[in-house]
């Protein structure tokens, strides 16, 4: 499974990468400030959670021990992750991919962000994270990582007047739909968690 990790690491790197570049690329060409490209870029959830899963792809692969190592790639943290990848994945598909046509790099982006690391980071917590060490108790753990996303996401839209996903766009919804919107992906995030810990406890019990 090494050169797989590998792999699906350099996969998520790559989808970061090139998603990057074509954000700064956008920015350059209309003049407008490469740093505020970057905060924009670090604003997505998508790309939060992708390079949260990238790193933990990343620290599995390498041999070497370490606190962050072990931090990133613990049962409960890499399992949080795929949770939430997994609802990045489910979300975009099911809620935003009418909404658009990408081509090119930014479709290779797209696709790498949304559909490919999705399956491979799946894939990587059923075959290498241990099982067994998860409790329904850490679900409130990591549904705190989506609250302030949206806390924040809020805060940065009333700010600059401009939402990074459509279905909590104040300015066209309102606040009362968002909160409905935001409500039913947090309902999804929870079903998913559970059925995450169930597995967790189902695959220990095979093995």
């Amino acid at each position: 499974m090494k050169r797989f990790t590998a792999a699906a690491a350099l996969a998520g790197w790559a989808g970061l990468v090139i998603q990057q570049y074509l954000i700064f690329y956008s920015r350059w060409e209309s003049g407008a400030s490469l740093l505020g490209g970057l905060v924009n870029f670090f604003s997505f959830f998508t790309v939060l959670t992708n390079t949260l899963a990238a790193v933990v792809l990343s620290y599995a692969w390498v041999a070497r021990d370490s606190a962050a190592k072990r931090f990133f790639a613990g049962p409960v943290i890499s399992s949080g992750i795929a949770v939430s990848i997994l609802v990045v994945g489910l979300a975009y598909n099911l809620l935003l991919r009418h909404l658009w046509q990408p081509e090119g790099f930014q479709f290779i982006a797209d696709e790498l962000l949304h559909d490919v690391m999705p399956v491979l980071f799946f894939i990587y917590w059923w075959r290498c994270v241990p099982k067994g060490h998860l409790r329904l108790k850490h679900i409130a753990g990591w549904v705190v990582y989506p609250l302030v996303y949206f806390g924040y996401a809020l805060l940065r839209g009333d700010l600059l007047g401009q939402y990074q996903y459509p279905f909590i766009d104040v300015l066209t919804l309102g606040y009362p739909q968002v909160f409905v919107n935001a409500g039913g992906i947090l309902a999804g995030f929870v079903v998913i968690a559970l059925m995450v810990v169930g597995l967790d406890s189902f695959l220990k019990r095979a093995r």
